[in-house]
């Protein structure tokens, strides 16, 4: 597989994961991994291949082959846009979305995403954090990646949020979640069968 110097790296059979795809099929969303065909229709299909670094036919392969590492640890996944394209056009009804949904779950759970990316700023305790305190707005949400990421950054997108606010696009002021304690008892309901689920906890 090449490396990020655009050099062939050497994957020795004995380094593969061979039961990765196994257990991208075991997520919701993954079990249909195994019907690509492997015909390009995603590749060419998904609008934003050309910046990735795997295309998501290839990713899908490399699942299938135990390519763990270079999989969890790519930038495809993380681009994918849910556009839902690279479905729609599929001859196996492949539901190629959910399959990258399954991959970032794992990236998330192993703590393996792109360090150089924004997308290790959203672990799966932020997102609880968020929806049983208020429903945070756009603008709060994107304060706390620029803040976890890169805060000068921010300072270049200042005037189209600007723009976006006072069109009304955007707000500024979040709005109490009703029946929170309802909320509550359902993100602890599906932590439990989580648990329940993870093999050998009782």
């Amino acid at each position: 597989m090449p490396d990020t110097k655009g050099w062939r790296k050497i994957k020795y059979e004995a380094d593969l994961d061979p039961g990765f795809a196994d257990e991208v099929a075991s997520i919701p969303g993954g079990d249909q991994i195994f019907n690509c065909i492997q015909c390009g229709t995603c590749s060419g299909m998904c609008p934003l291949s050309p910046e990735m670094d795997y295309t998501p036919r290839r990713i899908i392969a490399m699942i299938r082959a135990g390519f763990r590492q270079e999989v969890l640890s790519s930038y495809t996944c993380w681009l994918c846009a849910s556009c839902y394209s690279c479905a729609v056009e599929c001859p196996k009804n492949v539901k190629i979305t959910d399959i990258m949904y399954a991959a970032k779950r794992l990236a998330i759970k192993e703590g393996s995403p792109r360090r150089d990316f924004r997308s290790r700023c959203w672990p799966a305790n932020s997102l609880r954090r968020f929806m049983v305190r208020d429903a945070s707005t756009e603008a709060r949400l994107l304060m706390r990646l620029y803040m976890k990421s890169n805060p000068f950054k921010a300072l270049g997108q200042a005037g189209l949020g600007l723009k976006l606010w006072m069109q009304g696009r955007i707000g500024i002021h979040s709005e109490a979640i009703k029946r929170r304690d309802e909320l509550q008892t359902l993100l602890n309901a599906i932590e439990q069968e989580h648990m329940i689920r993870k093999p050998g906890v009782e």
